[in-house]
C-alpha cells in the first residue's frame, strides 16, 4: 500500500474536529454512567484521531480480517476514548455509547474486553497491553509474514511496571518493526504526578536502552503526531512514540489538574465542557484499509503420531510433555514458548524440531504468557512452559488471559517437594490452587508418561486456560498406550468391590498410594487407588462410587499445600454431591528443605509410610 498522503490544511482541520468529537463523547458517556476516566481519555484524543484517520489500516466491517492492523488500549481505563473511536468509525451507535457505557449487561464495559469484536484482548490491569502486542507482532513477522502493524496505546503510569520493559526488551531482541507503542505522557497518575512526570529525555534514554527507537513528540500537535506515526510505520525496528500530553486536554475546568483521575464530570460541568469543545458532533471516519491477505494455510495430513512407552519403564512426565509437544508440532498452528528452562521443561524437543515456531522469552515469565495470548489472537495454539513455581510471577497475566477468553496451554514442571535438593524456592506448592481459581480453567496432573501424552494431545484444542503439572523424577509407566484419558475423567488403578478405603492421588502421589496399597494388602486391608489426573474438572462420579463402595473412607494425598489443591477439589466435589464421607487429607503442611524426593515426601507426610498410618487410623476410627 502507498504511504498515507501528505497532511494538508483541510486534513488538519478535520483531525481537530474529530479529536474534539472524541473528547466530547468521552465526557458524555462517562458523565451519563456516573463513572469512568474522561481526563485520561482527553489527553490521548489527538493521538487517536490521527491514528484512526490516517495510519490504522483496518476494515471495521471485518474485525477478523487477517490483514487488519491491531489496536490495543493498554491503558484500558481510557475506555471512553476507545468506545468514542468505535462510534467515529461506525462500529457502534451514539446511543449505545452514551446510554449503555458501564451499564449492567452492556458490552461497553468499564475496561475493554473481547465482548466487542474489535477488541483483541482484555486490558485494564496495567502493563499488559504492550506485552500482548509483542506476541501479535511476533506472529506477524515470523509466522503470518503479513504487513499488518500493531499499535498499543500505553499510559505513562504503567511504564513503572516491569512487564513494559520486558516487552520492549523482547521487541528489540526480535526486531519487531511492526510494533509501535504510543505512550500518553500526561504527567498525572491516580494520586498525583507519575515517577518521571514530563521528563521525556529520561523516557527516551530508557526506551533506546532496550533496543527500540524513541520518537518524542507534542501529543497535541496534529501535524507532528502524523509525522511520528508515519515514521513509526516505516521504521526498521520497534518504535515508541513518547507523546507529551496534558491530562484533561481541551477542558479548562480539569485541564492539567490533579485529583481528576477516574472521576467523571458532573452534568453541569460536562455541559460546559461540551460547549467549550464546540458541541456534539457525528463525524464518521473512513480510515485506510489493508490490502487483501491470502487465506490462512489449511493444515494437511493426519493426526500427530504421538509417542508410546513400555509399561513399567521409568519416564518422567516432563519428558513425556516434551515428546508430546514435539509430536503436536506436525500441526502448523502449534507454537511453543519457554522461560529459558526448556532443557528442564523439555520444550527444547519442540525447539529442535520446529525452531521457526519456538520463541525463547528468557527469564520473563510475564512476557511469556502475554506473548502466548498475543499469538492465539492470530489463531495459533501456544504452549508456554516454565517451572510451576515461576508461573506465579505471571499470575495476573493468566488471570487476564481468562478475561480475554484466550486459548493457551501452560506447563509447570518441577512441582512439589518431589523435586528434591533444590529446596523450597523451586517447589511449586501453590500452583494447583492458583490455576483452579482461574475462570474456565482446566487443570491436569498426570501420573505417568502415557497419561501425560494423552492429556497434552487434548490441550491443543481445549478452550480457555489449560494447565498441566509435570514431574521432575522418572516413575513407572502405569498404563497401556491405547488407554484413553478424557479430561474430566480419572482412573481406578487398583481395587474391587470389597475395598475398605480409597487412596486418592494425582501425579507422584499415585505411585505412593500404590506402594501403600501393597503394604496394606499384607495386613488384609483392601485399598482402592484412584488417579485423579483431571483436577479440574473433577470426576465426581468416580468419587461417588468410591464413597459408596468403601463406606465413605477416603485418603487424599497431594504434593501441594493443603489450601486449594487436590484435597480441596475433592471436598468441594463431595459437598456438591451432598454425600457424607470421612476424608483424611495428606498434604505438605510445613516449609520444605533440601533433601532427596523420598526424604522430603516422608518429612511432608505424603510418603508411603504416612499413607499407611493414615489409613490405619481412618479405619480404626470408622469401624
Amino acid at each position: 500500500m502507498e504511504a498515507e498522503r501528505t497532511l494538508r490544511a483541510e486534513d488538519v482541520s478535520h483531525l481537530a474536529e474529530l479529536a474534539a468529537q472524541l473528547r466530547v463523547d468521552s465526557i458524555r458517556c462517562s458523565t451519563k454512567a456516573g463513572s469512568g476516566h474522561p481526563t485520561s481519555s482527553l489527553s490521548a484524543a489527538d493521538l487517536l484521531a490521527v491514528l484512526i484517520s490516517r495510519h490504522l489500516r483496518y476494515d471495521w466491517a471485518d474485525p477478523g480480517g487477517r490483514a487488519n492492523d491491531h489496536l490495543i488500549f493498554s491503558k484500558g481505563h481510557a475506555s471512553p476514548l476507545l468506545y468514542a473511536v468505535f462510534k467515529a468509525v461506525g462500529a457502534i451507535t451514539d446511543q449505545e455509547l452514551v446510554d449503555t457505557y458501564r451499564q449492567f449487561g452492556s458490552r461497553l464495559q468499564g475496561h475493554p474486553t473481547p465482548a466487542l469484536p474489535w477488541v483483541d484482548v482484555a486490558t485494564g490491569s496495567l502493563g499488559q497491553g504492550l506485552p500482548v502486542g509483542v506476541g501479535i507482532a511476533l506472529a506477524g513477522r515470523y509466522l503470518d509474514r503479513l504487513p499488518f502493524h500493531v499499535w498499543v496505546l500505553c499510559g505513562d503510569s504503567e511504564t513503572a511496571e516491569g512487564s513494559v520493559w520486558e516487552a520492549l526488551d523482547k521487541a528489540g531482541h526480535y526486531g519487531l518493526h511492526n510494533l509501535t507503542a504510543i505512550v500518553d505522557v500526561n504527567r498525572f497518575g491516580q494520586r498525583g504526578e507519575t515517577e518521571l512526570a514530563w521528563d521525556l529525555d529520561t523516557y527516551r534514554r530508557r526506551v533506546e536502552a532496550f533496543g527500540c527507537q524513541a520518537i518524542v513528540v507534542d501529543g497535541h500537535d496534529l501535524v507532528a503526531v502524523d509525522d511520528a506515526l508515519g515514521r513509526a510505520r516505516q521504521a526498521t525496528g520497534p518504535t515508541v512514540v513518547l507523546a507529551r500530553t496534558v491530562k484533561g486536554s481541551g477542558v479548562p475546568d480539569v485541564e492539567n489538574q490533579p485529583g481528576w483521575h477516574g472521576k467523571p464530570m458532573k452534568p453541569e460541568a460536562a455541559e460546559r465542557a461540551v460547549e467549550a469543545l464546540g458541541g456534539v458532533r457525528q463525524i464518521r471516519v473512513t480510515g485506510p484499509r489493508p490490502e487483501p491477505a491470502p487465506p490462512a494455510a489449511t493444515p494437511t495430513g493426519g493426526p500427530p503420531e504421538l509417542p508410546r512407552y513400555d509399561r513399567g519403564a521409568k519416564v518422567a512426565t516432563r519428558n513425556a510433555y516434551g515428546d508430546a509437544l514435539r509430536a503436536l508440532g506436525s500441526r502448523p498452528d502449534v507454537v511453543a514458548l519457554d522461560g529459558e528452562v526448556s532443557d528442564s521443561t523439555r520444550a527444547d524437543r519442540f525447539a529442535e524440531a520446529y525452531p521457526d515456531r519456538f520463541f525463547e522469552m528468557f527469564i520473563s515469565e510475564q512476557q511469556m504468557v502475554a506473548a502466548a495470548v498475543g499469538l492465539q489472537v492470530r489463531g495459533y495454539r501456544p504452549f508456554a512452559s516454565t517451572f510451576a513455581a515461576f508461573l506465579s510471577r505471571a499470575y495476573d497475566f493468566i488471570r487476564m488471559a481468562a478475561i480475554s477468553r484466550a486459548d493457551i496451554a501452560l506447563s509447570g514442571s518441577h512441582a512439589g517437594v518431589e523435586i528434591g535438593a533444590d529446596g523450597p524456592s523451586q517447589m511449586g506448592l501453590e500452583d494447583l490452587a492458583a490455576m483452579r481459581a482461574i475462570h474456565g480453567s482446566t487443570v491436569l496432573y498426570p501420573s505417568d508418561a502415557v497419561s501425560c501424552v494423552a492429556l497434552v494431545a487434548q490441550m491443543v484444542d481445549r478452550a480457555g486456560i489449560t494447565y498441566v503439572r509435570t514431574t521432575r523424577g522418572a516413575y513407572p509407566v502405569l498404563y497401556d498406550n491405547d488407554e484413553t484419558f478424557p479430561i474430566g475423567g480419572s482412573k481406578q488403578v487398583r481395587g474391587g468391590g470389597d475395598d475398605h478405603v480409597a487412596l486418592i492421588g494425582a501425579g507422584v502421589t499415585v505411585h505412593n498410594c500404590l506402594a501403600a496399597a501393597d503394604e496394606l494388602a499384607g495386613e488384609g486391608i483392601n485399598a482402592r487407588v484412584i488417579d485423579l489426573y483431571s483436577v479440574k474438572p473433577l470426576d465426581s462420579d468416580r468419587l461417588l462410587g468410591a464413597v459408596r463402595d468403601t463406606g465413605g473412607r477416603l485418603v487424599v494425598v497431594e504434593d501441594h499445600y493443603p489450601q486449594g489443591g487436590l484435597g480441596s477439589a475433592v471436598l468441594e466435589s463431595l459437598a456438591d454431591l451432598a454425600v457424607p464421607a470421612r476424608v483424611t487429607r495428606l498434604a505438605v503442611r510445613g516449609l520444605p528443605t533440601s533433601g532427596t524426593p523420598t526424604e522430603l515426601m516422608d518429612q511432608a507426610g505424603i510418603g508411603v509410610t504416612a499413607i499407611v498410618e493414615a489409613t490405619r487410623a481412618l479405619l480404626a476410627n470408622t469401624h
